[in-house]
């Protein structure tokens, strides 16, 4: 009997963790009884009483399995870890707050089943803030169209792993992974299912400027030359730039020397220019060394804390052999 693991990463999700339990246990128990089945939930050291629900889901149904961590270890560290511990012959992806459809479970095992070791949900459209969406489809426009691999457009890493994938995902070693890069530069052949996606049914969104900041760099830094290539190419016009006006006021003073002021300002402005095109480029060149400072220092992905359930697959697999 083939084993589905189902994967669900979690921070201060208290009001989620046991209807999302409910819902998937439901569905793969109804819509897929040929299977036998896990579900994982990987806690960022939620401070909430996210973890206390987890123990009691774990105590109340055996193939409920949790890992703790020691510490929040980030949102791409966190579940690329997880997908490492899954014991299933494939892992699906998903969130707690329900904004990955759970009936998209059995169209990811019926096209997995067809062949495709890769099954990924695509956004087409979403009933999250208007904005926030539009931002998000330029930003994967932009990325897409200065990114030396292929990138895929409104992916969130919600989808269907075949084991064989998760193997190269383990041989990897990287340690600032980033999922929706790694499918669409070493993934399988794949087929992607599109899905409305729905509001958060609880609790309030743990994705901030800050974090969306990190996750579009990540993805700058790991798989474009665009900022490092837009430096060389806004200096170089910078320069033949400020070159032809220097010439255009020499020339403007020799033919006008009693009327025509050369004045401080317009050195001031290029000055000024200049100034803030160099501070933003070495912020950008800074992004680029701070991402090969991650990977040089070769830290764990994750530190587990705790884990609750997978003694007994252990327990299952030393009287096999």
């Amino acid at each position: 009997m083939k084993k589905i693991s189902v994967l669900i990463p979690c921070y201060n999700e208290e009001e989620n963790v046991a209807p999302i339990s409910e819902a998937v246990v439901g569905i793969l128990t109804k819509e897929l009884p040929q299977y036998d089945y896990e579900l994982v939930f990987i806690d960022n050291n939620s401070t909430d009483q996210t973890r206390p629900i987890l123990r009691r889901l774990c105590a109340e149904n055996p193939k409920i399995k949790a890992i703790f961590n020691a510490k929040n270890f980030g949102q791409f560290n966190s579940p690329y870890y997880g997908m490492l511990q899954v014991t299933g012959d494939c892992v699906i992806e998903m969130v707690a707050d329900f904004q990955d459809p759970v009936d998209m479970i059995p169209k990811y095992v019926r096209a997995w089943e067809e062949g495709y070791r890769i099954v990924i949900g695509i956004k087409t459209s979403s009933q999250e803030n208007r904005l926030m969406y539009a931002l998000r489809s330029c930003y994967y426009k932009l990325i897409k169209k200065f990114s030396d691999v292929e990138q895929i457009e409104h992916f969130t890493g919600s989808g269907l792993y075949d084991r064989s994938f998760i193997e190269v995902l383990r041989d990897l070693d990287d340690p600032t992974p980033f999922l929706r890069g790694i499918v669409a530069e070493l993934g399988f052949r794949r087929k992607e299912i599109p899905y409305e996606q729905p509001k958060r049914r609880a609790g309030k969104t743990h994705n901030n400027f800050y974090r969306l900041y990190d996750a579009a760099m990540l993805s700058v830094t790991s798989y474009t030359k665009a900022g490092l290539r837009l430096a060389t190419f806004a200096g170089a016009l910078s320069c033949i730039g400020s070159f032809v006006v220097a010439i255009i006021y020499l020339v403007m003073k020799l033919i006008w020397w009693d009327r025509f002021p050369a004045g401080m300002a317009p050195m001031l402005i290029g000055m000024l220019f200049l100034g803030s095109v160099q501070i933003f480029f070495i912020g950008m060149v800074g992004e680029y060394v701070l991402s090969i400072n991650q990977r040089v220092m070769k830290r764990p992905l994750v530190i587990e804390e705790e884990r609750l359930n997978f003694e007994q697959e252990d327990d299952h697999e030393e009287k096999e052999t």
